[in-house]
């Protein structure tokens, strides 16, 4: 079947490899939003080390200092196998073993109050990517999800924990599907994370993640909830770079 394609007994074609001269960072942060690569590009002090190249137009790397720590920041692509593939460009490019990622979702459940962080703790494999990472399986563990959790209950921000639902093809998140997740505890929806979770497995990487939720899927109707502020607690929300980032510098004390 198509998703036994997981082969760990021959190499790979194309493989990243470390350049000569990288730099070694303290981790990397990765956005979605184009906002908040502009947010970071005008407050703070970036240098660029390297680039994914991508026919769709090359994506820079950049490196700052911050508290005295060395940090990395990119904005990927949506889409479980090119936001990984990007994430593979990085290995060639610098040296760190922790990703802090931090994106959009839908919710599934109209309790969980706008404006809260949610964090998943298991994805749901209804993409193509992580099944050359690892082998078939419904769920993939996301395994730092409790350093996230402690970080975030430390730092008095409100969040929740649950499973998430990643899927290749956003405009057939279907009625039946949709229930489907819902009843199997899914709190949201997204496009990366059981691809970036297994691809991290696989490289022996630590993958730190939170989401926000910007719309709402349990209604009768697809309802965006961007609250009285146009980007406030959506992806493009500048305040979740800062809280990324206070994650990484969490994250590289631990």
């Amino acid at each position: 079947m198509i998703i036994d394609s997981f082969d760990s007994e021959s190499e790979s074609k194309i493989n990243p490899y470390l350049k000569e001269g990288a730099p070694v960072v303290d981790a990397c942060i990765i956005t979605f939003s184009y906002i908040i690569e502009k947010y970071v590009q005008e407050n703070y002090d970036l240098k660029q080390i390297g680039e994914s190249v991508a026919v769709t137009g090359n994506l820079p790397i950049y490196q700052f200092c911050h508290n005295g720590k060395n940090f990395a920041f990119l904005k990927t692509y949506a889409g479980a196998s090119a936001c990984v593939a990007t994430i593979e460009d990085t290995l060639s490019e610098m040296k760190t073993d922790k990703y802090i990622v931090f994106g959009g979702s839908g919710c599934l459940k109209k309790e969980i109050a706008h404006g809260k962080v949610m964090l998943p703790t298991e994805a749901y494999r209804d993409e193509g990517t992580s099944y050359h990472y690892a082998p078939a399986s419904d769920y993939i563990t996301i395994k730092n999800v409790d350093i996230v959790a402690k970080f975030m209950g430390e730092n008095r921000i409100p969040f929740v924990k649950g499973k998430t639902w990643t899927t290749d093809a956003f405009y057939r998140e279907t009625v039946n599907n949709f229930e489907k997740r819902k009843a199997d505890g899914c709190i949201s929806v997204e496009m990366e994370c059981s691809a970036i979770q297994a691809m991290c497995d696989f490289r022996n990487l630590n993958l730190y993640m939170f989401l926000t939720c910007g719309d709402l899927l349990d209604a009768p109707k697809h309802l965006y909830r961007n609250g009285d502020v146009k980007y406030k607690g959506t992806q493009h929300d500048v305040s979740h770079f800062e809280m990324a980032l206070l994650l990484a510098e969490y994250v590289t004390e631990e």
